[in-house]
This record gives structure tokens, sequence and C-alpha cells, in this order.
């Protein structure tokens, strides 16, 4: 179908567009990119109204986890990928924390082939640094390359072997993939299920130290300085581990890093009712924390924004603050907590776009991200201002754990296009 997207506010950082212009899809790609009112009428194409609206490359989250093979009863391919479709995602990447474990061909072919017969976004695969997880012997990396994973990750279980790791950067140097690295010191954090802080000594909760990010941060940029490799940073959540990657990005080391929505929008303070669906790891941090994630996504030192979607059964949250699982939900709520950063003019609405877009397509090395001519037609439209409140009930996603459930929040999704088909509307 060819689909004609007029009167919207395109805006593509990998080209520098922001203004008003419409856009013409064409048999799966983009055709043209024109100011609004100098294109002549085609009337065998769909015509999308998006006045009021931005019309941006689709997003990419490079960290989610869909939990099949193995935890279906959580999230499947399928219910992810139309969990991502409604939150304006064309793109994701999904972590190896399966079972089996993504440490070999097979499965990374099968989890592959499981997204592309769905068809709504496109879903990558990340394979494990090691096998099974333990951080013993390294996967077979070579051939996880091949089979098609775009990075290497143990996420939830950092490779503690400084060993192992060393080895991984020289891999990640000769492929040419990056190391996503957990960065979580355990023997610190054994046992804990909140930010370590006065709130965990009122409230009679074990605490995670940010000194466990942050040891583990300087560890493996230390080694990417001797290796050479490419690494990382997942989910930072110490203002320290912030700075740690920005003296390491001025001395032209090649270390990224992404920032998940929770970790700029909630304090330790929302652990106070004991909602299991505001424990996640890294935690939620101090505002301190918070404070210098907002100056590293301004001066750039964060790179991408990325939701570490980790959907969880209702029987998994609903257990004793300790005993309750980590991890939200977060696809469907990225783009109006994203949205609160323009608000709060820590970013442009382009700056914002583009750490969505344009930055993790340039980081795992993807052509996407751009609504370029001759390009691949992934698009989202979104109006920025349209106010509602969060229904978890309502998530695509087969699980609901998410802390802005009742939340009031501004910026809908109102198209996500793939390969130049709908495959959501509001």
């Amino acid at each position: 179908m060819k689909l004609i997207i007029k009167n919207g506010r395109v805006i593509d950082p990998a080209n520098n567009i922001d203004g008003d212009y419409d856009v013409v899809i064409d048999k799966g790609v983009i055709q043209s990119v024109t100011p609004s009112g100098k294109m002549k009428e085609d009337s065998t194409a769909k015509i999308i109204d998006a006045k009021g609206c931005i019309v941006a490359p689709g997003f990419m989250d490079m960290h989610v986890h869909f939990r099949e093979p193995g935890f279906e009863y959580k999230e499947t391919i399928e219910s992810g990928c139309e969990s991502a479709a409604a939150g304006g995602f064309t793109t994701v990447a999904m972590m190896p924390n399966t079972n089996p474990v993504n440490d070999n061909r097979s499965v990374t072919e099968l989890m592959i082939s499981r997204a592309k017969a769905h068809g709504k976004v496109q879903a990558l695969a990340i394979g494990a640094i090691t096998k099974g997880l333990k951080g013993e012997t390294l996967s077979d990396m070579g051939d996880l390359k091949e089979a098609g994973v775009i990075a290497f990750s143990d996420d939830g279980r950092p490779v503690m072997n400084n060993q192992v790791m060393r080895r991984a950067l020289e891999y990640s140097r000769m492929f040419d993939l990056p190391l996503i690295q957990h960065s979580e010191i355990l023997d610190l954090t054994h046992g804990g299920c909140m930010n370590e802080s006065r709130i965990s000594t009122e409230l009679g909760l074990k605490g995670m130290p940010t000194e466990a990010e942050d040891i583990m941060v300087y560890r493996d940029i230390a080694l990417l300085e001797k290796t050479g490799g490419r690494l990382h940073v997942a989910h930072i959540s110490s203002g320290e581990s912030v700075e740690l990657v920005r003296r390491a990005k001025a001395k032209g080391l090649a270390v990224t890093c992404e920032v998940a929505p929770h970790h700029f929008s909630l304090t330790d303070e929302s652990v106070r009712g004991y909602d299991t669906n505001t424990k996640m790891s890294p935690p939620l941090r101090a505002q301190s924390d918070i404070d210098a994630i907002k100056a590293g996504l301004k001066d750039g030192t964060i790179d991408i924004i990325a939701t570490d979607h980790a959907p969880h059964d209702l029987a998994d949250k609903q257990a004793d603050y300790h005993s309750a699982c980590f991890g939200i939900v977060g696809l469907e709520t990225a783009l109006p907590l994203s949205l609160r950063l323009v608000d709060e003019k820590v970013l442009t609405l382009p700056q914002m776009v583009e750490k969505l877009t344009s930055r993790p397509a340039e980081i795992f090395k993807l052509d996407q991200g751009t609504l370029g001519v001759g390009k691949q037609a992934d698009v989202v439209i979104f109006d920025p201002s349209e106010e509602y409140k969060v229904e978890a009930a309502k998530f695509k996603s087969k699980s609901k754990n998410s802390p802005f459930d009742g939340w009031p929040v501004k910026g809908r999704v109102s198209n996500t296009i793939y390969k130049g088909k709908i495959t959501y509307t509001k």
C-alpha cells in the first residue's frame, strides 16, 4: 500500500530535518520527504493526516526481554512485538537470558525466525557472552555473529571474572560488535532489593550500593583501554558511573551507555509503599543520581534511551518486596516518560528522538533510524500533547508490572509503520 503522511512535523535527526513535511511511502520504502503543500495529489494512496503530530523514524529499543523461549507465561516474542509496536518501536533487541540461553546458533535462529513470522517489528537477537550465562567460558561468539546477533551480553548476570571479560572485549574488537554489560559487583549486592540509603534502613530492606555499579564500570573501562574493544553500559543508574563514562569518552575510548526511563523518572522514595513494581535491577536511586543522569543526557554522555522491558507474571510480583522478581515492563510508557525530559528542558524534542532512533542505529551499526529517501519505511507518528492516564491493564504486553499505572502523562503514539505497513493504530 502506498501511504502519504501529511501535515505533520517531521523530525529526522539523521538527516537534520525538523519541519513541516509530507512523507510518501511506497513498496515499503521512503519515496520522498517533501515540504508540506508542495506534493501532488495521489488518489491511489492512503492518506494519514498527522496534523498536530510528530512524524519520526520508528523508535529503536536495544534492551528488551521477550522471555521466549522458556518463559512464555511472562511474554512471548509475539506479545512483545505487539507491545513494541504500541509504544512506537519498530526495532528492538532481545536479551539472551532465555531458557535455553541464547548462547548458540540454534537459539539465535529460533528467536529471529519467530520474530520475522509475526512481522510487527524487527526483533533482533543479542547473544550471550558466556555459555549458560555462567561467566566462566566464552560462548562461540563467531558462530553467534554468523547467526545474526548484533551484540553480546550476559545481562542480569554480569561477567565477574576479569580474565573472561578481558577476552570478551578482545573478541568484541575482532567481531566489531559491542559488549553490553550489566554493571554490578554481586558480592556487594547479594540479598539486596533496593538502593542502599537512609530509606532502605527506614524500610528494613537490604540495600544495593551504587559502588557495586561504579566499581564494575571502572573495571570494564580499564580493561577496554587495554583491549581496544567496544563496551556498552546497560541501564546506567549511578551518578558516579555517568562521570566514569564521561571521562572515558573524553579519552576517546569506544564506550557508550543507555538509561532506562524509570531511572530518570523515579527515585528510591517510590519504594516507601512496598509496591513490588518499584523493584528493579539496578534499583531506583537517589535524587542526586537522577540529577547526574539528566546532566549526562543533556551533554551527550548518555547515548540512548532503552527500556529494559522486563515482563513478569502477576504471581512473580505478588510477594513480599524481598522475594519479588526484579523488573518492569517499559515499551508502552517509554514515549510519555521521555517527553517529560523535553518539558523539563533536559533535552530538546529532536535530541529525544535522536536517542531513540539514529543514535542506537549508529552504535549498533544498523541501517535504520532514519527517514532517508530509499530507506526502509519504519515510522512512528505521535501526538506530543495528548494527555491521558497510563492503564497497565490495556498494555499489549502479556505482563502488566508497571509502577506508572495510573500516572497522568502526555504523549501518545497514534500510528506505527514497519516496512511500509501500519502495525499499530491508536
